[in-house]
């Protein structure tokens, strides 16, 4: 009879102690890094097609709409390898006040009015396609450590820079380890304006060989969706 009561009693303390104890706080997502570029070169429909900007910024606003807290998206532009010609910088971190519902909306209505400002002369439209240059720079600023990155580009995806000229048959150049652990790079209207289906796939290979090659754990190149 002692030994029952020992033992109810142990089982007692043990139950109250559970209940009583603090409940582990459920651990919040991991914050994300979104870069979002511009491909402000003329071979490029975002700069003068107003229907495929729609399209695209709405595509883009929903990689954002749904990133968690202290997640920061990055706004660029790209084409010529000139500071002067690539002045739209747009960060924004989401938080209470910047929801990301909001930032996505506001992203995505400065993507689909690319056309309408470069008609009104506010921004570009760029002889050259630096695109291995833009991701260099940009992988400066990111840590695939501290947060899920994830490089988004609006680009038809032809490099015409210094590097190669893929529209003509040219190839990438090996890049260093420049994303090692980041999420992924995806291209968004790669082979729009080739005119052809083998082109659009090669430019395709030629970016996910890269990506890969720079350490991105997966690469997405979409001529449509």
């Amino acid at each position: 009879m002692i030994s029952m009561r020992v033992s109810f009693g142990a089982a007692l303390a043990m139950a109250l102690a559970f209940a009583l104890s603090p409940v582990k706080a459920q651990e919040a997502p991991r914050p994300q890094t979104v870069i979002i570029g511009l491909d402000m070169s003329k071979s490029n429909p975002l700069v003068e097609d107003q229907a495929y900007a729609a399209r695209v910024a709405q595509r883009a606003a929903g990689e954002i709409e749904h990133l968690p807290l202290r997640s920061r998206v990055m706004l660029r532009t790209f084409g010529s390898y000139d500071t002067g010609a690539n002045a739209l910088k747009i960060d924004e971190v989401i938080s209470a006040r910047s929801k990301p519902q909001a930032v996505a909306e506001g992203m995505s209505a400065i993507i689909a009015a690319i056309p309408r400002l470069i008609d009104e002369g506010k921004l570009q439209a760029q002889g050259y396609t630096n695109v291995v240059s833009f991701l260099e720079n940009m992988s400066q600023l990111v840590d695939c450590q501290a947060s899920e990155v994830h490089v988004i580009l609006l680009t038809d995806g032809f490099e015409d820079s210094e590097y190669t000229k893929l529209a003509s048959g040219g190839s990438l150049p090996t890049p260093d380890r420049l994303y090692p652990g980041c999420a992924e790079l995806t291209m968004l209207g790669v082979g729009q304006g080739g005119g052809s289906p083998t082109s659009t796939r090669r430019v395709r290979e030629q970016w996910a060989h890269w990506a890969e090659a720079a350490g991105f754990e997966k690469f997405t190149g979409l001529y449509d969706w």
